[in-house]
């Protein structure tokens, strides 16, 4: 009979210890693209990008049509004036080179900061949450090779998150 008790009290204490030092494993990579948060600033930042690519397009079309009327200038015109236009052209296109590089930075740095900040914010919820359930490892995803669904918390940290954050400033 003791015995009995023994291994019961015995086989309690391991499955209680053994969720405690489960790891668990987050999909960081999902909590920041579906996320309301993350959306609004995917969302934002796309328009930002294609209204940016929008009006270099128009430039680039505007430039192209230069390039048409000084070539058919080039036997209208002296030698000179030919140079100067073709230079003022190039001029030109390396400025709109400039600006896409611009803009394609820009984005790329607000889409880090927004990242930087999304990250900033999921922490606390996971350290809370891990308080919680009592959990004493959380890795990413990316980290894992095969792992038990049931040890995946990405769609709770998503809803907290979603909770707390509708937004962010980048």
């Amino acid at each position: 009979m003791k015995t009995i008790k023994l291994t019961l009290i015995l086989t309690f204490l391991f499955i209680s210890n053994l969720n405690a030092d489960t790891p668990y494993f987050i999909d960081f990579k999902y909590v920041l693209n579906e996320s309301t948060a993350g959306k609004k600033a995917q969302k934002d930042l796309k328009a930002e990008l294609e209204k940016g690519l929008k009006g270099l397009k128009d430039k680039e079309k505007k430039i192209q049509e230069e390039e048409k009327k000084i070539i058919q200038q080039k036997k209208l015109i002296n030698e000179e004036e030919y140079r100067k236009k073709v230079d003022g052209l190039r001029t030109q296109v390396s400025k709109l080179q400039s600006e896409r590089s611009k803009l394609l930075s820009s984005v790329a740095k607000k889409r880090q900061k927004a990242k930087s900040e999304l990250l900033k914010n999921v922490n606390p919820i996971i350290e809370t949450y891990m308080k919680e359930k009592n959990i004493k490892m959380v890795i990413d995803k990316r980290s894992l090779l095969v792992a038990n669904k049931e040890l995946d918390i990405t769609k709770d940290i998503t809803n907290l998150l979603n909770g707390k954050l509708k937004s962010i400033n980048y």
